[in-house]
């Protein structure tokens, strides 16, 4: 693949539940093409591909060695991306990844140098950022539209069922999954909260499994935040809240309060006496099961701008630097909690 080609060519890696999500986005593009999918698992990737009308290979190798194949997107667990990263690097496949980059910070920063190595590029999937509330409410914080900023909260209070751990391999592991209610359910918010107030400096934090049995990680965590511009905060995690909740964001500044619930945002400055939205009652979609709710809409605009990076030879707009901000938040939760002192997040970035 080249700058300033017009149709790339995509295979998809991983034929789980969202691995349709990025077909489906992929498709509505007009600058990508499926060309075929590799999944260890006979039946889901027979199914995934009759259904995409694309070739399914047994083979990673086989897969890699398709000509036609420009960008491999990867969809496996979390702790399988660095393998068929390295992999796809090495084949000069450039590399999509969907969040987070992998389970810890050095196992990022090693598929990020194996993409260098090789020339190619990789973005990671975080479409929360394409959300067009979030992206008014940054704007709003840019341009100093609340003031000062000096406190912040944020809160992914979601439920998964005990089936959702016990019929998964993969699920609450330290090595496959990273973790729990931090790494897997919860690192779009804190992307969104860090990308908000320019990153976070300290993290103290505490973390448990309350109401999952046989899982190794926690399904309920809160933590302390200490944010670069001064700034204070609290993060709440966790897969066992019943009835579910939406996921929200506040940001408090001098001059008023910005609050995203799910995909909505309420403002409400100083100036006013009500939010500039009227209240709408919605189910806290997602927030129960993974998928339910979920639109392909922000995947394909992230999609667009990652092939009009591509296209551009520039960098796009979540390359794995920039990944590894929020996954060293989430390691350094899971590591104050652990030893019970502070973290600095230069020292999981270093």
């Amino acid at each position: 693949m080249v700058p300033n080609q017009t149709k790339y060519n995509i295979g998809i890696v991983g034929c789980g539940n969202i691995s349709e999500t990025h077909a489906d986005a992929i498709l509505k593009t007009q600058k990508g093409r499926l060309v075929g999918a590799y999944s260890r698992t006979e039946a889901t990737l027979k199914s995934f591909c009759k259904k995409y009308s694309i070739p399914a290979f047994t083979s990673y190798k086989d897969f890699l060695d398709n000509p036609e194949l420009d960008i491999v997107v990867i969809c496996t667990p979390t702790g399988t991306h660095l393998d068929y990263g390295k992999k796809a690097a090495s084949a000069g496949k450039h590399v999509i990844v969907e969040k987070p980059i992998e389970i810890n910070v050095t196992r990022g920063q090693s598929l990020i140098e194996n993409c260098s190595k090789n020339g190619v590029k990789l973005a990671v999937i975080y479409q929360s950022r394409f959300i067009d509330d979030f992206i008014n409410m940054r704007e709003l914080i840019g341009n100093k539209g609340i003031g000062d900023i000096f406190m912040a909260s944020a809160s992914v209070k979601w439920f998964r069922d005990q089936e959702y751990y016990s019929n998964s391999s993969w699920r609450g592991t330290f090595a496959l999954d990273g973790g729990g209610a931090v790494i897997n359910q919860s690192i779009h918010t804190i992307d969104l909260l860090q990308w908000l107030l320019g990153g976070v400096k300290f993290v103290s934090a505490f973390k448990g499994t309350f109401t999952h049995e046989g899982i190794e990680a926690e399904d309920n965590a809160v933590a302390c935040l200490k944010f670069k511009n001064g700034a204070i905060g609290v993060f709440e995690a966790s897969t066992s809240i019943t009835p579910p909740q939406e996921r929200t964001i506040e940001i408090n500044g001098s001059q008023g309060t910005l609050l995203l619930e799910g995909d909505r945002l309420q403002k409400k400055l100083n100036s006013q006496k009500e939010t500039d939205r009227e209240d709408q009652s919605a189910e806290a979609t997602g927030a129960a099961s993974p998928l339910a709710g979920m639109s392909f809409q922000h995947h394909k605009s992230q999609y667009d701008a990652i092939f009009d990076a591509f296209q551009n030879d520039t960098t796009p707009l979540v390359s794995g630097e920039d990944s590894l901000q929020s996954l060293a938040i989430v390691e350094a939760i899971y590591k104050a909690a652990d030893k019970q002192q502070p973290i600095h997040i230069d020292d999981i970035l270093s």
